[in-house]
């Protein structure tokens, strides 16, 4: 499937959770899950994501309250890199999941800080070099 709005979401796909990963769920595209991922791609990358009232940025911040409070681990990994490829710094994220723990109750905000930790660590990120510094 080919479309400006296919390669619209694709290019914003991308840019929010990386080459890597975007090139890696073509390549696995199937007979199977092909219909879904043009889905995902036209609806959510370009339909939502290249909506212009909202920045990319509040769109990682919304999209991590929503992962942690439906207990999507996983996916709440997946976007933390696109928050910071969306320039949400450490303070910023720190603050999101004080707030998660206050609306979605202490042990979801416990679960953003242990993924978050761990996805930093996986990622070679100094947590107080990066914190000083935003």
């Amino acid at each position: 499937m080919k479309s400006s709005q296919y390669d619209k979401g694709i290019k914003k796909r991308k840019k929010v959770l990386g080459i890597k990963y975007v090139n890696k769920t073509i390549k696995n595209k199937n007979i199977f899950n092909e219909d879904f991922q043009n889905y995902i791609i036209i609806n959510c990358w370009d339909k939502v994501w290249n909506n212009k009232f909202l920045s990319d940025k509040q769109k990682s911040f919304n999209t991590l309250c929503i992962l942690a409070a439906t207990n999507k681990w996983e996916e709440f990994k997946l976007h933390l890199e696109g928050a910071l490829n969306n320039n949400c710094n450490l303070n910023e994220l720190k603050e999101l999941f004080l707030q998660i723990s206050l609306y979605c109750g202490v042990p979801t905000g416990n679960e953003c800080f242990k993924h978050s930790l761990s996805f930093f660590k996986e990622k070679k990120i100094n947590i107080y070099k990066e914190m000083k510094e935003s």
